[in-house]
């Protein structure tokens, strides 16, 4: 559910991001495909572009084959291979690189490592798009319910929250909250930590310009930062 947010979301300024991008250079890569829903958005915007789809997590990344399996594009076209950013094995060459929900999970020099193998095996003028997540430095952000919805007889919530730790970090604490006639039954909370950033933070740390996509069809929209070699 949340997934399918997010890419109703993130999924047209993306789009518009890769839109008529140039591909011949090498595949474009996926960091963080979780289970596939944004690289079908890669898929559908560069339909002939070879996609590389990296995900750590044994269980996204059963889900994520399994989505692809069952297109016969994708399966022509997207290649699953298992890996974190931190030591990823990459291809000589690559075209673009799309980086949703992870760039935070890394530290400066994790980032900083990261942007300078990318940037050896990108061509001038190619994109680096990140999700910026909306969160540029720490701050308390009281838990907010951020979605809600009714299957069968059941409803079900997912709130998130956070809070400062050290230097850039925060803490965010998830809670999904399973109801049924009005009653809890089932409640899970996770948390993790983030390194909060900007896209101008990114530049620097990469060394390349970039810009900032806050809209898309003139409806505001989760940030997108696109750093550009």
């Amino acid at each position: 559910m949340v997934a399918t947010r997010h890419t109703a979301s993130s999924g047209p300024p993306l789009t518009r991001v890769l839109t008529g991008l140039d591909v011949s250079h090498g595949p474009v890569l996926e960091i963080g495909a979780g289970t596939g829903r944004v690289t079908e958005v890669i898929a559908s915007a560069l339909p002939d572009a070879e996609i590389l789809a990296a995900e750590p997590s044994a269980t996204m990344r059963a889900m994520l084959t399994s989505r692809i399996a069952r297109d016969p594009d994708l399966r022509r076209r997207v290649t699953v291979v298992d890996g974190a950013a931190q030591d990823l094995a990459l291809p000589e060459r690559l075209s673009a690189v799309v980086v949703f929900g992870v760039a935070g999970h890394l530290t400066v020099p994790e980032r900083v490592a990261l942007w300078k193998r990318l940037a050896d095996r990108l061509p001038d003028g190619a994109p680096i798009v990140v999700e910026l997540m909306g969160v540029s430095s720490p701050r308390v952000i009281p838990p907010v319910m951020s979605l809600r919805e009714t299957i069968g007889r059941q409803t079900y919530e997912w709130w998130i929250g956070g809070e400062p730790t050290e230097g850039d970090g925060m803490r965010f604490t998830t809670t999904w909250k399973v109801l049924r006639d009005g009653r809890t039954v089932r409640e899970v909370s996770d948390t993790y930590d983030w390194h909060t950033f900007d896209v101008a933070r990114l530049a620097r740390e990469a060394g390349m310009t970039s810009r900032r996509i806050t809209e898309a069809g003139g409806r505001p929209i989760p940030e997108i930062g696109v750093l550009v070699k």
